[in-house]
């Protein structure tokens, strides 16, 4: 199929699922909203008061009620004291004009349908892999209409790795997302798989939807271009599946400084099994079929396509697609056992934000998605829960980004000025321990030597507390 019109097909595809969906709006989201609130309260009308730590329910215990009607999820730590702080403080969490825009369906299809624009200046670099096949890096260098920032003053810019959905579809709040980064001084890069957004498919082989091996490779690459740069990370929507599992599987190797997951799916296997509403089903199979299309011929050797294209969910077209292979067929089960994104989730070792959405029409409500326990007890995850947002929505009045995009940035310098004040009272200990540990060999000091761990507890608290 030509390019124009696979983009036609999508475009018919996405318009008659919105005409399908205005009539209804209003209606589906009351519906929405009234079904899915959360126990305990959590998200009453503000003119009520919240008190939810008299309900004993999975979400009554570890949260923090933010502006703007969001929680934050945690376990408790020096470092998510400091978050909460810059959270409070943030002007993005502000309830604004949102009116009408606070559908979920809209925030969702204005998010997936709505054509791009111009868009960033990109740079493209192919990367060939280990085995032969090829990713693609697009680094955004442009346009940066306002005077640009300066994330870390006195030293190189931060990396930022993006990471769309796991569909391939690069959508507007992505593209909105590096030039918010461009501007606040970050060099941002997009991270496409094989076969995605117009990356050649070299190999009868793509990327499975948690398998972090290219990721790997690419990430290796960015070091080496940029050694001395710090590089955080940000995925949407299915794409959080690939940055988790690459965080899980490097531990404190992953070279990343914070990570971030915009409507992440954190239950990928349920998420899989037990289906999206019908219109968003429909059209993200439709996008996948699109896609793979113009590699039919080169996939006939490893997959019965046949049945790929007569797929009908998008559990059967990926079990057709990385399960059902002619040269090696595994069973769902094993397919999931090595790309759930949690399975490694104990070894991670960066903070990471979660920022989810109560409303959410894709992922499903959060008392049943949401892995709650999660995030009351490891201390690298934190959960960002609001009212309204959608799917990766997470709207505002126009020309503003997402507000999203904005906490992101906030919760990124937090943790930059949290990591440089604990390595300064590293230093500063360490100078102290050196000091006292040279008049105490002269034997100067023993009867007023104080051990320089006395006040230590209090300052690496939060370390005790990432360990446990």
């Amino acid at each position: 199929m030509p390019p124009w019109g696979a983009a036609l097909a999508l475009f018919l595809a996405a318009l008659a699922l919105l005409l399908l969906l205005v009539p209804r709006l209003r209606s589906s989201w009351r519906r929405a909203v009234g079904a899915r609130t959360l126990p305990g309260a959590l998200f009453q009308d503000d003119h009520r008061e919240v008190n939810s730590r008299s309900q004993a329910d999975q979400f009554s215990d570890g949260f923090e009620p933010l502006p703007g009607g969001c929680s934050l999820i945690c376990k408790p730590s020096a470092l998510a004291k400091c978050l909460l702080r810059t959270l409070r403080r943030s002007a993005a969490l502000e309830p604004g004009l949102r009116s009408w825009l606070s559908g979920p369906h809209l925030q969702t299809l204005c998010h997936f349908v709505l054509p791009v624009g111009s868009g960033p200046e990109l740079a493209r670099e192919y990367l060939q892999l280990a085995d032969d096949g090829l990713v693609a890096l697009d680094w955004v260098v442009g346009p940066c209409s306002r005077g640009r920032r300066v994330t870390n003053a006195g030293s190189l810019p931060a990396v930022l790795l993006v990471i769309p959905n796991a569909w391939g579809r690069l959508t507007r709040n992505v593209l909105g997302l590096c030039l918010l980064a461009l501007e606040r001084g970050y060099y941002p890069v997009i991270f496409h798989r094989r076969g995605h957004h117009g990356c050649p498919l070299v190999s009868p082989r793509l990327q499975p939807f948690g398998d972090p091996s290219d990721l790997k490779e690419a990430v290796t690459y960015i070091r080496f271009r940029h050694p001395a740069a710090p590089l955080f990370a940000v995925s949407e929507g299915s794409g959080s599946a690939l940055l988790l599992s690459y965080l899980g599987e490097c531990g404190s190797s992953s070279y990343v400084t914070g990570a971030a997951c915009i409507s992440p799916v954190l239950r990928c296997r349920e998420w899989f099994e037990a289906g999206l509403p019908w219109p968003y089903e429909r059209g993200f199979l439709l996008h996948q079929k699109i896609t793979l299309s113009r590699y039919a011929t080169a996939l006939e050797d490893t997959v019965d396509t046949s049945k790929l294209f007569r797929s009908r969910s998008l559990r059967e077209f990926e079990e057709t697609l990385f399960c059902h292979t002619k040269s090696f067929p595994i069973s769902w089960d094993t397919y999931w056992d090595r790309n759930d994104p949690l399975r490694d989730v104990d070894e991670a070792a960066v903070p990471v934000l979660c920022i989810c959405s109560a409303d959410d029409p894709v992922c499903g409500p959060p008392d049943h998605t949401l892995p709650t326990e999660l995030f009351h007890s490891n201390p690298y995850f934190f959960l960002l829960l609001s009212r309204h947002g959608g799917h990766c929505g997470f709207l505002r009045q126009e020309p503003l980004p997402a507000w999203s995009h904005e906490v992101i940035f906030e919760s990124f310098r937090a943790l930059t000025e949290f990591f440089r004040m604990e390595e300064r009272m590293k230093g500063l200990s360490r100078r102290r321990t050196s000091f006292l540990g040279g008049w105490r060999r002269w034997g100067a000091l023993q009867k007023r030597e104080v051990s320089p761990s006395s006040n230590l507890e209090e300052i690496f608290s939060w370390k005790r507390s990432y360990t446990r």
